[in-house]
């Protein structure tokens, strides 16, 4: 089974595009995540004190 350019063309056009989507996405949520964590944390520090 042979794969022209033209077919490789189009599996990038159809799987690549969502594929960078989603890897941009996941890099910007677990930036969010993290700081999420770190405003948790200092929530229960400031409850236990109280």
């Amino acid at each position: 089974m042979e794969i022209n350019i033209a077919q490789i063309i189009g599996i990038l056009g159809n799987f690549g595009f969502p594929v960078a989507i989603a890897i941009y996405l996941l890099i910007r949520f677990e930036k969010r995540i993290e700081s999420l964590t770190t405003a948790i944390t200092e929530l229960q520090k400031i409850i236990k004190k109280i």
